[in-house]
């Protein structure tokens, strides 16, 4: 990662305004969404800070989160969701280890 990111791929996290937690899976360096899908997006941050993929704990799904809405999850309990061995090897000191043979996706916001 650079230094304009803030977090890094395994770090957790917590959603400032809906308050939930996950772990980051990747990072694009700007909004990559659909003019569309921003529209619709509530709290509309701007598209051209870093924005994550994060693996919702106690869920199936993921989000896509622009930087000023995250915080560091310092909980550092584990995120339960069904792709975290797909992603990570192992839990250690509050942040997951990324796999070496898995090149992290771009999901779809």
């Amino acid at each position: 990662m650079t230094e304009e990111y803030e977090y890094e791929i395994g770090q957790l996290i917590e959603h400032r305004r809906y308050g939930y937690r996950g772990v980051v899976v990747s990072v694009d360096a700007a909004c990559q969404a659909s003019q569309e899908w921003y529209e619709g997006n509530l709290t509309r941050p701007t598209r051209g800070q870093p924005w994550y993929h994060v693996l919702v704990h106690g869920g199936e799904h993921s989000t896509y989160v622009a930087q000023e809405n995250m915080r560091e999850d310092s909980g550092g309990e584990q995120v339960l969701h069904p792709l975290v061995a797909t992603f990570f090897v192992y839990f250690s000191g509050g942040r997951y280890t990324p796999r070496k043979d898995v090149s992290f996706p771009r999901l779809a916001p």
